[in-house]
């Protein structure tokens, strides 16, 4: 199964709070009350997000962190990438040369287009997105270029 750690998920939710009030700034502990997180938690996805240039820390009393750039300018793949490193669904997706039988294998090239679609789909949702409700409407037909993986 495929899936997110749990703190790129609880990444994504605290910076939809800060994309709820984009032009405050925000201490770990308010963040943590609203996303319903324990502050270590928030503390430790912080840095990575701060490290990845998604949020700015700011220091003293009225110090905390607020969004980097627009929610509309972060995606998802910002965010996982932040969190996580590099998007890849198998190893040989992200390097090169780390298989030992990469040589002879057949569904290399097949993993590198799922990855490049999951990427593709990360990419189309910006943190903003995900402060909006879930539509009530069918799923985007993904874009033919990508249909035929």
């Amino acid at each position: 199964m495929l899936r997110v750690t749990k703190l790129t998920d609880y990444a994504t939710v605290v910076l939809t709070v800060l994309a709820a009030v984009p032009d405050r700034v925000h201490s770990a502990a308010e963040l943590a009350e609203r996303a319903g997180l324990e502050v270590t938690t928030v503390a430790k996805v912080l840095k990575p997000l701060a490290q990845a240039g998604l949020v700015s820390g700011f220091r003293g009393a009225h110090g905390g962190y607020r969004l980097a750039r627009e929610a509309s300018a972060i995606s998802l793949v910002d965010i996982v990438e932040a969190m996580e490193g590099p998007l890849g669904m198998t190893e040989c997706s992200v390097h090169a040369g780390a298989c030992g039988i990469e040589s002879s294998c057949g569904v290399r090239a097949n993993w590198r287009r799922i990855n490049d679609v999951v990427s593709h789909a990360l990419r189309e949702v910006s943190l903003a997105d995900m402060l909006a409700p879930a539509p009530n409407q069918p799923r985007r037909p993904i874009p033919a270029t990508l249909a035929t993986v």
